[in-house]
């Protein structure tokens, strides 16, 4: 059977029969628009529609009709023009022009005056090709009718519609073949073109570390997602595009080359080889208009069949393709008898040569299925049951995973159905459930598939009460996870930093755009990085596959930003503002180490050896700036000018062998070192005389430079003690120096002498032991055994324990005279503690001090001080 009997009508006329438009009387003004790619077969009919008073166009994809139902719109006016897909429905009351999807498309509504069918030659198509077989069967206008497609279709047209008007355009730009070519070597403007997911992601990795990411689209992408990720790479702002065959069927693209990934892919049934015209319309996306394209393939793909055969290059240049000779064709007004009556139409072959029974789309398959389940089947009575079981089998699979498993879905749907009308409430519910934009990109594909379900079903007339809320309501979360799932592929395969810098590393590198911004280094308005010191550090957050090429446009691009910074960092030190110091021998400038000291000819006389960084500082900045760091830091030692007499001194032939090491020594030491190890006694009055004009002190227990005793100068001679590696003494005091301090276990603080539990700084010692001497003298001179009495207030003020002042006065060879004590039964205060002095034996090492007793004279010093 080929086609029902009998008139019907459609919008209060009356409509001919189908029949009358196969090999019969067909109504005049058919015509037949064939050619290649880029032939403006398009543009022609958008032209041709507006000029009737109105029109309808089907087209293969949903995209497809919303591009041109804007444009329509802004012609037309959008209360004049209505979008119908299966998906979407946007009719206003006085719509006159309807732009639409093969499927969606009113095929016996002849009040249009114009009406259009793209790309017909998909009509032998395994899936969708009985639907366009209909359409190049029976839409007409009442006007003008044209049936867009490839030359290929030319024979169909001549024996289906023999009245038809054929007009072959030729392509405006030639398409020439490229060769093979590298991923590296991919020209800009460009589309890669796979057959599977896990390829597209991974060209598109391959192209966002390499050349700054690519936008990807994919027929799994809903159409708002596959917009704006042509939008992305019509904007310029990536040069790349990778896609799957999608993008041979109607998108208008700025390509300039097309490279297929691969030359077979699976069609649903086998994995086979494409075909010279399939291959010709993913190659002909590339040249629009009056600019030539190119094709090739893309080697290191990993595929067997990556390189185009001779006939096959011919063919595609020269738009030669074996002609279709058959049609798939399926009834489209099947009876609805019963389900088995239904099945019997859908599988009936046609009575025309030229059509063939199309393959078992996902609808009868799902409708099979289903026919064997009692439970359905006991639902499904009359023909007006088994229209509408039909219809709900006709769901479009857009989540893709086959006929058991959409048929479960559809299952379920229609135990619902078959009752009536969905509540809105239940698909209220089943919406809001989607509504989630968080997940990867997958996770987001599969949301986006189910709502695309429940648009399609709240589109129905008859399936869902409040139909129009609930149709804004699945558009709005489809345009949420579609913003959603852009956002991911974006983030995931397109690093805009990455390509700005691509477009601009080439000859016109002088031309970019460099700043700083709070040491934040932008390259044409891209954080690429930061400048610490001279030191360029890479985005933390970069990928570490973009390091190598974020510090490449660094080199290219950072030389005068770091010559600027350069000459006013000397400018800086000359003003004495520039915020160096000086770190376990290095010159820190903003956390960077601008240079390091090395040993010299002398513990004093460091040398400057410049960082590694200053070496991107252009040559006469550079130098500069090196003269303006060895200033500083000659400035900067100033502070150890006392010890840098005692170096010179110990150079000087007059100092002697025993002046001369102890020079050395005090040079090493820090200018301060113990008396009994110095070798001070063994100098002579000349030798002392010259010891004394260097500022040294001799003191009872040590010889220093009261210089020294200072944080700022320590600090220097620590820093350039670990230049020598000596071994300077530790816990180095930072702000001050009081005259006592807490003792640390283990630990030597240089200034200091050593007390026990306390440390007491070397000149405040001194002064305490000068003390302890006038009062042992009196003002007279006086023998060593003569005793005497000592006032601890000095040293209390101080802040030195008891125990600490006589450890003092021990090391000194201060001995305490405990006093009588009071006769049993007298009363009164106890004695005053005398003390002698002695000269120290030399060279006795210092021991823990003695547990002290509860009679002897220290615990009655501790009760005096008390008291």
């Amino acid at each position: 059977m080929y086609a029902a009997s009998g008139d019907a009508t459609f919008g209060g006329e009356m409509v001919q029969d189908r029949n009358v438009t196969a090999r019969g009387d067909a109504p005049t003004g058919v015509k037949a628009v064939l050619g290649p790619t880029n032939t403006g077969k398009t543009h022609l009919a958008i032209e041709r529609m507006c000029a009737h008073s109105s029109g309808a166009i089907g087209f293969p994809l949903r995209l497809l009709a919303r591009e041109v139902y804007d444009r329509v719109c802004a012609i037309k006016g959008e209360q004049n023009v209505a979008l119908i897909t299966g998906e979407e429905r946007i009719e206003p009351r006085n719509a006159r022009y309807l732009l639409c999807t093969a499927e969606a498309m009113p095929v016996l509504d002849r009040s249009l005056a114009f009406v259009a069918i793209d790309e017909a030659q998909l009509g032998a198509d395994r899936e969708r090709g009985h639907v366009f077989t209909d359409r190049l069967l029976y839409a007409r206008g009442r006007e003008e009718t044209m049936i867009l497609g490839s030359s290929t279709l030319e024979p169909m047209v001549r024996a289906l519609v023999p009245h038809a008007e054929i007009v072959t355009r030729p392509r405006f730009s030639t398409l020439s073949h490229a060769g093979a070519k590298k991923l590296s070597r991919i020209p800009p403007r460009s589309a890669i073109v796979a057959f599977s997911t896990e390829q597209v992601y991974a060209i598109a990795e391959m192209l966002r570390r390499f050349r700054g990411g690519a936008a990807v689209v994919m027929g799994a992408l809903s159409p708002q997602t596959r917009n704006a990720q042509v939008a992305l790479y019509q904007s310029g702002e990536v040069d790349y595009l990778v896609a799957t065959d999608a993008i041979g069927m109607g998108l208008n693209l700025d390509v300039e080359h097309v490279a297929f990934a691969g030359l077979s892919k699976f069609d649903g049934v086998r994995h086979r080889r494409l075909t010279t015209s399939e291959m010709a319309q993913i190659a002909g996306r590339a040249g629009r208009h009056q600019k030539d394209g190119t094709f090739g393939t893309l080697t290191g793909s990993g595929t067997h069949d990556s390189e185009f055969d001779p006939e096959e290059i011919f063919a595609i240049e020269e738009h030669r393709f074996p002609p279709l000779t058959k049609l798939f064709w399926r009834e489209a007004e099947p009876r609805y008898d019963s389900i088995a009556t239904l099945i019997g139409d859908l599988e009936s072959p046609p009575d025309l040569p030229e059509l063939v029974p199309a393959p078992e789309a996902i609808d009868l398959a799902v409708l099979k299925r289903l026919s064997d389940d009692p439970q359905v089947t006991d639902s499904v009575h009359g023909s007006a049951m088994v229209e509408r079981f039909w219809e709900v089998c006709r769901l479009p699979d857009f989540r893709q995973q086959g006929a058991e498993t959409h048929s479960r879905f559809v299952a379920r749907l229609w135990q619902d159905l078959r009752r009536g009308e969905l509540g809105a409430d239940y698909v209220a519910n089943a919406i809001a459930q989607l509504d989630r934009t968080g997940g990867d990109i997958d996770t987001l594909q599969g949301r986006i598939a189910a709502i695309r379900s429940w648009a399609y079903i709240a589109q129905r007339p008859d399936w869902v009460l409040a139909r129009d809320e609930m149709a804004a309501r699945a558009r709005a979360v489809e345009a949420r996870l579609s913003d959603a799932l852009h956002g991911k592929l974006t983030e995931r395969f397109i690093n805009r930093r990455t390509a700005v810098l691509m477009k601009k590393l080439g000859p016109d590198t002088g031309l970019l755009s460099v700043r700083m911004e709070d040491e934040e280094v932008l390259v044409e308005g891209e954080h690429i990085g930061s400048l610490r010191g001279f030191a360029f550090h890479v985005d933390p957050g970069a990928r570490l596959s973009d390091r190598k090429l974020l510090l490449a446009a660094a080199e290219r691009h950072l030389t005068s930003l770091l010559q600027k910074r350069a000459d006013e960092l000397t400018e800086a030190i000359h003003a004495g503002s520039a915020g160096i110091t000086l770190d376990r021998g290095k010159l820190m400038w903003d956390g960077e180490s601008l240079g390091t000291l090395a040993p010299g000819r002398s513990l004093l006389s460091p040398v400057l050896v410049p960082d590694r960084t200053l070496d991107s500082v252009p040559g006469p900045s550079r130098k500069a700036l090196v003269a303006a760091l060895e200033a500083w830091l000659d400035a900067a030692l100033q502070p150890l000018a006392p010890l840098l007499k005692l170096d010179e001194a110990s150079r000087s032939e007059e100092a002697g062998p025993d002046l001369r090491a102890l020079l050395i020594t005090l040079v090493e030491a820090g200018g301060m070192t113990s008396r009994e190890d110095s070798g001070v006694d063994k100098l002579d009055k000349q030798r002392r005389t010259m010891l004394s004009r260097l500022g040294v002190r001799v003191g009872a227990l040590d010889v220093f430079l009261p210089a020294m005793l200072r944080p700022g100068p320590i600090v220097l001679w620590r820093e350039l003690a670990q230049v020598f590696g000596k071994s300077p003494r530790d816990g180095a005091p930072e702000d001050a120096m009081p005259p006592a301090l807490p003792a640390k276990r283990r630990q030597r603080t240089p200034g200091y002498r050593s007390l026990g539990k306390q440390l007491v700084r070397l000149d405040m010692a001194e002064k305490l032991l000068r003390e302890a001497h006038e009062a042992r003298g009196g003002g007279k001179p006086a023998g060593s055994g003569r005793s005497f009495a000592l006032d601890p207030a000095k040293a209390v003020s101080m802040g030195l324990t008891t125990e600490s002042y006589a450890r003092l006065l021990r090391l000194a060879g201060f001995q305490p005279i405990m006093p009588r004590q009071l006769a049993e039964g007298a009363h009164g205060p106890p004695a005053p503690v005398r003390w002698r002095w002695r000269p120290p034996r030399r060279h006795v090492e210092e021991t823990r001090p003695q547990p002290v007793r509860k009679d002897n004279a220290f615990s009655i010093l501790a009760d005096m001080v008390r008291n």
